[in-house]
């Protein structure tokens, strides 16, 4: 299949993606969006007052970048691994499998969708957070690329998760279980300095301390984590998810049944 055939199988699948994420835009985009604001009464306004600021901001403005990545992880995963997974259990991703497209192009093709949906939950957080504070973005660039080296760790990551998944309940098993407790035990409420030892240390074994810290370090310019080691983490999961991916779709486990 040549270069162009790619680009245009690749558009499909990625247009098919948009379509989908827009056509049931009130299960996609409104929900997440209406429980960050939730989060945000609740912990910013409520209980931040009691709290007062952290490393010189105010409570709520503290916790807004880890509330967006909170939304951008489980948005990218959480569409990464219904839209495969119905694509397994639809049975037509055998026919993606047999056509002439390669690997490649069936996996960027899912992750665009994957990376849309968070990417634009993360956007709205982000505005719905203007209402209650302001913001001043320190580092453009250092925020945008960690939303989009994110996005893409955990989209690739519920690849994997939908590819062994074998019913509709065992997509939900490792969010729950697994995701959500990092994300919270991820500095997304607090500052991982305000942990007693162990507890520290065993912190920076969460990949998530990496990804809150440095997006708050180009929103704020107060990161728990130097930029180097933030970003040689999300830039290695990239890559190990990245190859494992391929290497599943490769040999179609999971999907010739």
């Amino acid at each position: 299949m040549n270069g162009r055939g790619n680009l245009v199988a690749l558009g499909t699948i990625a247009h098919r993606e948009v379509i989908r994420i827009l056509r049931i835009w009130g299960q996609t985009l409104m929900p997440p969006a209406i429980t960050m604001t939730l989060y945000f009464i609740i912990f910013g306004t409520l209980i931040g007052r009691r709290i007062g600021e952290m490393h010189g901001f105010s409570y709520m403005q503290y916790i807004t970048p880890g509330l967006v990545m909170m939304s951008i992880i489980t948005n990218s995963y959480g569409n990464m691994t219904s839209s495969f997974f119905g694509a397994k259990f639809g049975r037509y991703i055998e026919e993606m499998l047999v056509s002439p497209m390669p690997p490649w192009v069936i996996l960027c093709g899912y992750l665009s969708g994957a990376m849309l949906r968070g990417l634009t939950v993360g956007t709205l957080v982000l505005g719905i957070s203007l209402l209650f504070t302001h913001l001043q973005m320190h580092h453009i660039a250092i925020t945008l690329l960690t939303a989009i080296l994110t996005s893409i760790v955990f989209a690739l990551a519920g690849f994997i998760n939908a590819v062994f998944a074998r019913k509709f309940d065992d997509i939900a098993i490792i969010p729950t279980f697994v995701l959500t407790p990092l994300t919270y035990l991820g500095g997304v409420f607090y500052s991982v300095d305000m942990l007693p030892s162990p507890w520290r240390q065993i912190s920076h074994a969460n990949p998530i301390l990496y990804m809150v810290s440095a997006f708050r370090e180009g929103m704020l310019g107060a990161g728990d984590i130097t930029l180097l080691p933030s970003f040689a983490v999300m830039l290695g999961f990239v890559a190990i998810l990245g190859a494992t991916c391929i290497m599943l779709l490769r040999r179609g486990v999971g999907m010739r049944n």
